[in-house]
């Protein structure tokens, strides 16, 4: 089964933000869906000892977040299934298992990556998950890992989590090297190969296939959803986050307006000031926001003025607004 918003018919992967360590918190995930409420938001990966051992509440999330998927770290599918459980609790709306991560520490964990070589294993993982919440589950995965990155065995790889009931795949369109290669190089140094996406998509028709990795603009996204069912950005949204304005028109076949910059910023200042009253702080919202008026006129002295600024003790509403006024929207 396709998981689809009933309210427009569209996969609810069509078009999504890339979980992001230490970025797509649940500050972040506020401010991406004031300007957008179709695309689907993502939560950093969360690895399963955070969750059943951790002493941190590692799945903060707010109720105007959805729909909002929680991704995991992991390999052992009893432990998978009870941190599913637990973001169920919580109120989020799919699962996501992480098949991509190349990082050594994660590697050393027995997830991430290294998950491409164990195919069964990922399967049952997914069905345990499956089982266990009702929720749909998702794979978010590479093309390949290392030397073994030819096509069959992607193909088969795909084949054996499909077979245990997964029915969506956000594909990062590179290989991943294990190791020689940090996780920044491996998000740039890899070729990209979105051809093998495409073919997968008509290898395999039945399943949701998204796709990820160095697209930048809503034009190349409508260019890949004429052969796929989605597509992934992750930090060309964080360095221009204004560009999700327009996905819902552009991508969901959206009616509702187009905010403007500085309405997008007013219609945080309530979440803002909701925050700050909790206990939080204006620069742990606002770091989210600093490329809000990205290619505009005063956006470096915006930036400089909430960087500067944001993390001083009391520092509220008045920081904000003091930083919009160096800005001139065209």
């Amino acid at each position: 089964m396709i998981n689809a918003d009933v309210s427009n018919g569209y996969p609810t992967n069509r078009f999504s933000i890339a979980p992001m360590l230490d970025w797509t918190d649940r500050h972040c995930r506020h401010f991406h869906r004031v300007m957008s409420k179709n695309t689907l938001l993502y939560s950093e990966m969360v690895t399963t000892g955070a969750i059943l051992y951790g002493k941190g509440d590692y799945l903060q999330k707010g109720e105007a977040e959805h729909p909002v998927c929680l991704q995991l770290g992991g390999s052992a599918p009893v432990d998978l299934a009870q941190a599913a459980l637990a973001g169920k609790a919580r109120g989020y709306d799919e699962i996501n298992l992480n098949v991509g991560c190349p990082s050594d520490r994660v590697q050393n964990g027995r997830f991430g990556a290294c998950l491409m070589a164990e195919g069964a294993l990922v399967g049952d993982a997914v069905n345990a998950m499956r089982d266990a919440t009702g929720l749909p589950v998702s794979v978010k995965t590479r093309i390949g890992i290392d030397d073994l990155d030819s096509y069959e065995f992607l193909c088969d790889f795909i084949g054996q989590v499909a077979a245990k009931g997964c029915d969506t795949f956000i594909v990062h369109a590179r290989k991943a090297w294990l190791s020689g290669l940090s996780p920044k190089q491996n998000r740039d140094v890899p070729p990209l190969d979105y051809e093998r996406v495409y073919q997968l998509k008509k290898d395999f028709p039945q399943l949701t296939i998204a796709i990820n990795g160095g697209i930048k603009t809503l034009d190349e996204c409508e260019t890949h959803l004429q052969h796929l069912d989605g597509v992934m950005l992750g930090r060309e949204v964080y360095a221009n986050p204004y560009l999700l304005s327009s996905v819902d028109q552009r991508l969901f076949s959206g009616q509702q307006k187009v905010l403007t910059r500085f309405e997008v910023l007013e219609k945080m200042y309530p979440y803002i000031e909701q925050q700050l009253s909790s206990g939080s702080y204006l620069n742990h919202i606002a770091r989210h926001m600093l490329g809000l008026f990205q290619g505009e006129p005063g956006a470096r002295a915006w930036r400089r003025h909430l960087s500067e600024n944001g993390h001083i003790p009391g520092a509220g509403i008045e920081v904000m607004e003091k930083a919009a006024a160096f800005v001139i929207e065209g």
